[in-house]
């Protein structure tokens, strides 16, 4: 292991009133893979938007080999040999590799395409990529894209690379070949930070790891002397009581029962693989896991907004006692039977609300499709917003507040009450207190537990472990696309469900 790469002293980034990351210290030596690991949120991208020059540190230095860095923009680190492979691509489509590879590079040199795919083949050979630089991007799998960007920073004369969760988006087979590259990287000298939340491939591919929390940076160990358990403590940390008043399932029915669901992208990957599990009225099933693991696609697929290609799912209809199939229906219809999705987006404005109308008319938009003509009924959708900004303590002017100018944690407050107000028999909450405080968390668990006292079956999608040990009835943890494991959340531990989370294969499911 060579001199420091790079090193961060006390580098705090803060957007208005969130702390993104604080006080953060890391190295990395040439010759050296470092892992950065932490659950999603907890700044691990900011942190490298950061080196890459796509941020600026509020607070702390960065210094490369040995010297004070100020980098203010990607170009400035693209001087300082930083390469970073970002999560999503940017590449354009209807170049070919070889063009994409050079598109952007002010070198004053005419684009001759035999010398790019001359350079870019001795690259290849020399760490084993496997590419064709005439081929356009276009017909290209997500790994050959994904290794067009690699190649893009090293033929930039990279000798930092940061990789933002590289394998996210590659078969096991794929894993491994990146791997091996890597691995020849470092051999060669380079310095590699990998930014992922799988503990197996950290043990297997890093040489230390950093763990970040909550933008909180938690320590550094050697990769030999640690163990998945120690990795999981650091990063969801330890067990904290929320006393969020839980109660004990009464009633219970078979609400929803999903069999053997499998769903494919339009490019053939596989979104969710053979899942099975049942939703019970009056209980709260929670459901785990790195983000992307399939969460948003089951959820989508119940409310019939996802294309499934093979299984059923079964809705036991409490009013008529019919066994419907959802997968047979439209989405209109399965909101008709009482089935509401409530998803609060990382973009809350994007998905769910229409920023520039009001809350009644946001409310009204689940009701428009009814409207009878121009002049639609709006003392009901009133009502329901007065009630909802009543109950749910919504800080706003009044109901023809423009839904823009609410904060972040008022817009899914509307969002949530929206589809309550909706008297479902089946509610789906996702990530229904993202970037909320405490109280207005609080208040939003009190509603999912009336609801399930009602006798609504409440499945709910949560990214905080302790929160779902302490809210849910029964824990489903799901694990790209498969489903790794069901639990009771009353006897169940941060740490099996940490476990579950990382594992990658179908494991055992327990009732």
């Amino acid at each position: 292991m060579g001199s420091a790469a790079i090193e961060l002293k006390g580098i705090t980034k803060r957007f208005g009133s969130v702390v993104a990351n604080n006080n953060v210290n890391l190295s990395v030596s040439h010759g050296e893979i470092l892992s950065l690991l932490g659950e999603n949120g907890s700044g691990k991208t900011t942190l490298m938007n950061m080196i890459s020059g796509i941020y600026h540190p509020d607070e702390g230095q960065i210094f490369i080999n040995g010297r004070e860095a100020v980098i203010t923009s990607p170009r400035d680190a693209y001087d300082y040999k930083i390469g970073m492979i970002h999560q999503h691509f940017k590449l354009v489509d209807v170049f070919s590799a070889a063009e994409n590879i050079v598109l952007g590079l002010n070198d004053n040199r005419k684009f001759n395409v035999n010398e790019v795919s001359q350079r870019v083949a001795q690259i290849s050979e020399k760490y084993g990529f496997d590419i064709d630089p005439r081929k356009k991007i276009y017909q290209m799998s997500v790994s050959e894209k994904q290794t067009v960007e690699i190649i893009k920073v090293l033929y930039r004369g990279a000798d930092i690379l940061i990789l933002d969760e590289p394998t996210a988006v590659l078969t096991p087979q794929e894993t491994q070949k990146l791997f091996a590259v890597i691995r020849r990287m470092r051999d060669d000298g380079k310095a590699i930070i990998i930014i992922t939340h799988k503990l197996h491939e950290v043990l297997s591919v890093s040489d230390r790891v950093s763990v970040l929390r909550r933008g909180e940076y938690v320590g550094t160990l050697e990769t030999a002397k640690t163990n998945e358990t120690e990795l999981t403590e650091m990063m969801v940390g330890k067990k904290i009581s929320l006393n969020i008043a839980r109660s004990e399932p009464k009633n219970t029915a078979d609400r929803l029962v999903v069999n053997n669901i499998r769903c494919l992208s339009r490019e053939g990957v596989t979104l969710l693989d053979n899942v099975s599990f049942t939703a019970r009225s009056g209980e709260i099933l929670g459901i785990a896991g790195i983000a992307g693991s399939g969460q948003r696609e089951l959820l989508e697929a119940i409310a019939g907004l996802q294309h499934i290609d093979s299984g059923e799912i079964i809705y036991n209809n409490p009013k008529t006692g019919a066994a419907d199939n959802l997968r047979d229906k439209t989405p209109l219809q399965i909101r008709d039977l009482g089935v509401r999705l409530s998803f609060v987006p990382e973009d809350r404005l994007g998905m769910g609300l229409v920023g520039n109308m009001d809350i009644v008319d946001n409310m009204m938009l689940r009701s428009y499709r009814r409207g009878k003509g121009v002049f639609l009924e709006r003392r009901e959708p009133r009502e329901l917003a007065d009630r909802i900004i009543d109950q749910l303590k919504v800080v706003t002017p009044g109901t023809s507040t423009p839904v823009r100018r609410l904060s972040g944690g008022n817009v899914q407050k509307v969002l949530v009450g929206r589809e309550i107000a909706a008297a479902p028999t089946v509610l789906m909450a996702a990530y229904p207190v993202r970037g909320l405080d405490i109280n207005s968390s609080y208040t939003i668990y009190n509603l999912l537990t009336e609801q399930k006292e009602s006798g609504v079956a409440v499945i709910f999608v949560g990214e905080d472990l302790d929160v779902l040990i302490e809210l849910c009835d029964r824990i489903m943890v799901i694990g790209g696309g498969k489903i790794t494991g069901i639990v009771d959340a009353r006897r169940t531990t941060k740490e099996e469900i940490g476990l579950l989370m990382t594992k990658t294969d179908g494991g055992q499911i327990n009732e």
